[in-house]
């Protein structure tokens, strides 16, 4: 998934105002992030093949310590226990924990059987909600605009840069998705990696961007 990470992380923002939007992002992107660092650095593979949408050209071959059930336990104790250190809001680091978790189970509901429950075990889960264009349409774009509304009625200081930097986002960033649903392989292999994790996190920086232009009124 895509949009479906990001609306966890407007619905995170909502359910505690206090933690930063650009934080709740974080939290449900961290195993992507993690995961292209790790290929940079040899320790995780992905390979693409051919074909239109992510379902069809990319081919998950190991990425146990990114995505598996056991390391996002773990990811998420270690990113909540450390903003909890620093934060002491107990209800806040019990949300950033539901968010890194739910990376893993919107993907088993979007991928194709290539979900780890660990390193090292070959039993892989996924549903292939992604091999129906339509049913993800409904069902991830339908979360997406959920969440976004859900945030855009939050109380919070609006003035038209706040609107145009949260329309502007949400429009590239469902074009992004769009692309990544139905669109060809990426035309570099090689480069995709660095650019997928600079895009992650452009991502997150837009959302602490977002925060601080739409701060408490």
């Amino acid at each position: 998934m895509l949009v479906g990470h990001l609306a966890v992380g407007f619905i995170s923002k909502r359910m505690e105002p206090k933690l930063s939007l650009g934080t709740c992002l974080l939290a449900p992107l961290l195993a992507d992030l993690l995961l292209f660092v790790f290929v940079i650095a040899g320790v995780e593979q992905i390979e693409f093949g051919s074909g239109s949408g992510a379902a069809q050209y990319l081919h998950a071959v190991n990425i146990g310590y990114s995505h598996s059930l056991l390391m996002g336990v773990v990811w998420a104790g270690l990113f909540a226990g450390a903003y909890y250190a620093r934060r002491h809001n107990a209800r806040a680091a019990t949300i950033l924990v539901a968010g890194v978790l739910s990376h893993w189970v919107l993907d088993v509901i979007s991928h194709q059987p290539d979900m780890p429950l660990a390193p090292g075990v070959n039993t892989a889960l996924g549903l292939r909600l992604w091999s129906s264009i339509p049913a993800t349409l409904v069902i991830e774009g339908g979360f997406w605009i959920a969440a976004l509304i859900v945030y855009a009625r939050m109380p919070a200081r609006r003035t038209w840069l706040s609107w145009i930097i949260l329309g502007g986002g949400a429009m590239l960033l469902t074009l992004a998705w769009i692309g990544n649903i139905s669109g060809p392989p990426p035309p570099n292999p090689r480069v995709a990696p660095v650019s997928s994790l600079i895009f992650f996190a452009l991502v997150v920086a837009w959302g602490y961007w977002l925060n601080r232009l739409r701060g408490k009124r």
